[in-house]
């Protein structure tokens, strides 16, 4: 049955004012109430909560993989650009919003990852519909896994080409989807490390399945890049995918890079393509420079101490091992995130709430944004975690824990 929150809105009901054509404006809105009404009675209410920019936290909810957002060489590049480029990048990239920052992040981003070229965009999001829509016409079939990210599967809605929803990492229900289309074109995608559970995609099994049948590989590495691979340079390099002429990739620049924006890396053939074809290329304001100085200061440190990865990959699995044998259901990482099942939805927000009390912010993950309908609270490792941090975190979220989360 489907969920009543993804159903359409409540239906109106005709009175003698509509009929007379007669309506009143503030009425226009009422649905929202009785939506919101719906959405408070399964736990589901969302607010937005301001923070300070020194507020005390030992912050295991963002996704500062590496430590880097607040690094001072990475605000210095980051003010240093605003300072000689402007606030704002003034423009589409193609009219006056491509700086030389723009392109020399696009040919390191390129170089590190191991393939012919990259396009930045304004955000993960944008690249990531580009992609989809770009690469994609009605004579193609998209097969993509029923855990990808939100981005994605709104890229597939507006895509002109038929989707087909693929079981989560099954590489023989991907070979038996494409091996059945009727369309000339397909297009496989997946993220790289699914955002839920912290688990990697079977890439090279994937690869094959698509080789075999003349399929194109889309691979979203915001959660790889920087923590997989050698050096950090992301799951197609851990999985010998990296610069293949069928396989692209997308990232992220505000996750291990500590910035804002994203990327799509791949042949220069496809990247040419984007640069005249997609929407959110074309019609998008470029990358604030701030944010590309950021970004390009953040890789070059990468760069620099590979190390970094080794230590956000090191912290996870720490996390995962301490917080199951504590008795609670912790997920083994692939990366660096960790999730940590909740009974339900009310107790996740309430033991986020409470661990915030006591210094800790932790991510709060529920349905609808968890694709198994089972609520977590979500953690994030970053390679700048101290032991002694570890340890603060462990101890806060198993003290409090609520009944029902443990698993013995």
């Amino acid at each position: 049955m489907a969920h009543p929150l993804a159903s359409d809105a409540p239906e109106s009901h005709s009175t003698a004012a509509d009929q007379a054509g007669v309506f009143d404006p503030a009425g226009v809105f009422d649905w929202l109430d009785e939506a919101a009404a719906l959405r408070a009675d399964a736990g589901l209410t969302r607010t937005l909560r301001s923070r300070e920019a020194e507020d005390g936290l030992l912050d295991l909810a963002g996704n500062d993989y590496l430590g880097l957002t607040r690094h001072p060489v990475v605000t210095r590049a980051a003010a240093d650009a605003a300072l000689r480029w402007g606030g704002g990048s003034t423009g589409s990239r193609l009219v006056t919003g491509t700086t030389a920052l723009h392109t020399e992040l696009e040919e390191e981003l390129a170089a590190f990852c191991g393939v012919e070229a990259a396009l930045v965009f304004s955000s993960g999001y944008t690249a990531n519909l580009a992609a989809l829509t770009a690469l994609t016409d009605p004579d193609t079939v998209i097969v993509s896994d029923a855990y990808n990210h939100a981005s994605l599967i709104d890229g597939c809605r507006l895509a002109r080409a038929d989707v087909h929803r693929a079981p989560h990492s099954d590489p023989d229900a991907v070979r038996r989807a494409l091996g059945e289309r009727t369309q000339r074109r397909a297009l496989v995608v997946t993220d790289s490390v699914f955002s839920v559970d912290g688990d990697a995609a079977p890439l090279p099994a994937l690869s094959a399945a698509a080789r075999a049948h003349g399929a194109a590989l889309l691979v979203d590495d915001a959660h790889g890049l920087g923590v997989l691979g050698p050096g950090g340079r992301g799951a197609l390099a851990a999985a010998g995918l990296a610069g293949q002429p069928d396989t692209v990739a997308t990232v992220t620049l505000s996750k291990s890079l500590g910035s804002q924006g994203g990327a799509v890396l791949g042949p220069r053939r496809v990247i040419r393509h984007l640069t005249e074809t997609a929407r959110t290329f074309i019609f998008d304001t470029g990358l604030a420079p701030a944010a590309a100085g950021a970004a390009l200061a953040a890789l070059r440190l990468l760069r620099a101490e590979p190390h970094r990865a080794d230590r956000t990959r090191e912290v996870a699995r720490t996390l995962a091992a301490r917080l199951t044998a504590a008795g609670l259901h912790a997920c083994e990482p692939d990366a660096a995130v960790v999730s940590v099942r909740a009974p339900g939805p009310e107790a996740a927000v309430a033991w986020a709430a409470d661990c915030r009390r006591a210094g800790l912010a932790v991510g709060c993950f529920r349905p609808p944004s968890v694709p198994d309908g089972i609520s977590r609270l979500r953690l994030t490792a970053r390679g700048d975690l101290t032991d002694a941090q570890i340890a603060e975190a462990v101890r806060t979220i198993t003290d409090l824990a609520p009944a029902g989360a443990r698993l013995h």
